[in-house]
């Protein structure tokens, strides 16, 4: 990926502790210095060939996880993301799992166990398409839901669902992915911050296009009535849980080509810190691989 993609990249990092503005703060048009799409053809390209190679190293090598997550409002462009950016990697080597709405058996266990279970192995990576942060975002908007998780009564007091148990989570969601990245599973999490002009936009496409009808959920519509409460909800997580372990980063949206180009950079340059490279083999291997080089040549055609 270009140098001049990669600059910008730590100017979409929330730093750690930092008090969170989304519309002040963060841009959702932002292109950087380009403008309009052609300006950037071929850098999404580059940037896939790039995850494809080192995801080949990951693979081999056989050390490290990387684990994607996707946060975003509806319409965002997640899917599509996903599908462009991961374009060129080996399915081996790469899962998605999407966390739609908990069945009873998730509900009957704490709110980490089924993502915990589509953890990524080592060699691999794997994509959240949303989280366990929907604990703290969907939750916090509907604080409703909470009392279907079967939890002890003490924190389903107004008291606590005021406040201290949005605290527990995100020390909880801290410290977890603390334990993965000491455990090997580089965790790159994404916010696609998407304007509510730009959302309507894309609802109305869905409604408008019969190819597209699918997409399109009533429910989605209802839910921009709570934009500011998902706002406010979003720059609290954002703010409590960004750390030097594992950093939000906060991609703009409203251009789908320019946040794919920025996702794959990211990505990318996250894959470059741990230094991959195709293991080593031992003397004993190589001599083994030319006693079979010799084997194969002495056959006859």
């Amino acid at each position: 990926m270009q140098k001049n993609v990669e600059r910008l990249l730590r100017d979409f990092v929330v730093p750690p502790g930092k008090k969170v503005r989304l519309d002040k703060d963060y841009a959702t048009r932002f292109t950087g210095d380009w403008p309009q799409k052609q300006n950037a053809d071929g850098l999404l390209q580059k940037g896939v060939e790039q995850l494809r190679v080192l995801q080949d190293k990951l693979y081999a090598q056989d050390r490290y996880a990387l684990l994607v997550v996707m946060q975003a409002m509806d319409a965002a462009g997640k899917d599509s993301t996903i599908k462009h950016v991961m374009s060129g990697v080996n399915p081996q080597g790469c899962q998605v799992y999407s966390f739609k709405q908990p069945s009873t058996e998730e509900l009957d266990h704490d709110y980490l166990w089924r993502c915990n279970k589509a953890l990524p192995e080592r060699g691999r990576i794997g994509i959240f398409n949303r989280s366990y942060y929907e604990e703290v975002l969907v939750l916090r908007v509907h604080p409703e839901l909470l009392r279907h998780e079967h939890l002890p009564d003490p924190l389903l007091t107004d008291e606590a669902i005021g406040g201290p148990i949005w605290k527990q989570r995100f020390e909880q969601i801290r410290n977890y992915e603390k334990y993965l990245f000491e455990n090997g599973i580089i965790v790159v999490k994404f916010f696609l911050h998407v304007s509510k002009e730009e959302q309507k936009e894309r609802f109305l496409k869905r409604i408008a296009d019969p190819a597209k009808n699918w997409k399109f959920a009533a429910a989605d519509v209802r839910e921009r009535a709570h934009w500011d409460d998902y706002m406010s909800a979003y720059e609290d997580a954002l703010e409590h849980t960004s750390t030097d372990w594992a950093p939000w980063h906060v991609i703009p949206a409203d251009q789908k080509w320019f946040m794919r180009i920025a996702v794959a950079a990211t990505i990318v340059s996250e894959l470059d810190k741990l230094r991959l490279a195709y293991p080593t083999l031992s003397d004993e291997r190589r001599s083994e691989m030319e006693d079979a080089r010799r084997l194969l040549e002495k056959e006859k055609s």
